[in-house]
């Protein structure tokens, strides 16, 4: 008995290595996921930036070209106005070019501003990129850092999952059923009675025949309280030299 009980004792310990290993390992992705967010909301910080200059850039040429048309327009008139032969159409003629005029003055005082908006904007994206690529290699660094953690991880429980099939080999039939099917619903499976009959599993105490049971068979039973599988602690121990 005290065998079997050994061989799935051994089995334990190597689900629970797996087991701390997995769970250990579950922050890994949630860690990696929020990295990449807030890669992703530098990246877009960076992305506005450069849509805004896009945008006062096209403000920019669309204000370029209006000027240079009304320029145009005002020389055409301007050679028209000599051609002119009454003085109403003259009048009429001149207060267009200076309507002209005084918007081409308008628009070159806003193209001052907006040449300035412009150069701000583009300082502007020059920070949020010098911002991204710190952020880049900052965050890209733990997150390889944490990928390799999570790999490295990964390969333990794999190692820990082939070792499994041959130390559950080496159990019972039916204890390994057992087992399966309390491993399934939670861990430790397997615990200890210690002395004066307290079950490790829920902290309660079970039925003294029970316990005596346990120290005397050196085997397993299954605990009233919480259902794991139990025996006597002294049952593992090793032997002491006399």
């Amino acid at each position: 008995m005290r065998e079997k009980l050994k061989a799935l004792a051994e089995l334990q310990k190597v689900d629970m290595e797996a087991a701390t290993l997995r769970k250990a390992a579950e922050v890994h992705p949630r860690q990696i996921a929020e990295l990449e967010r807030e890669l992703g909301a530098a990246r877009s910080a960076m992305e506005a930036e450069r849509a805004r200059v896009a945008d006062i850039e096209r403000q920019k040429l669309q204000l370029e070209q209006n000027i240079t048309d009304e320029k145009d327009k005002v020389k055409k008139w301007e050679a028209r106005l000599a051609e002119q032969r009454s003085t109403r159409e003259y009048s009429a003629l001149a207060r267009e070019i200076d309507i002209a005029k005084k918007a081409n003055l308008t628009m070159a005082d806003e193209l001052v501003e907006i040449t300035k908006t412009l150069a701000a904007a583009r300082e502007a994206v020059k920070g949020k990129e010098s911002e991204f690529a710190g952020r880049q290699q900052q965050l890209g660094g733990r997150m390889t850092e944490l990928r390799a953690k999570l790999a490295e991880a990964e390969s333990q429980v794999k190692q820990l999952e082939g070792q499994r099939s041959g130390v559950s080999s080496k159990v019972d039939a039916n204890l390994l059923r057992r087992y399966e099917a309390i491993r399934k619903k939670k861990l430790p499976a397997l615990v200890g009675v210690m002395a004066g009959g307290t079950c490790q599993g829920c902290n309660m105490n079970v039925p003294p025949q029970l316990y005596n049971q346990l120290r005397t068979s050196l085997g397993t039973d299954v605990c009233p309280s919480c259902n794991r599988i139990i025996y006597a602690v002294e049952a593992l121990a090793e032997p002491t030299s006399q």
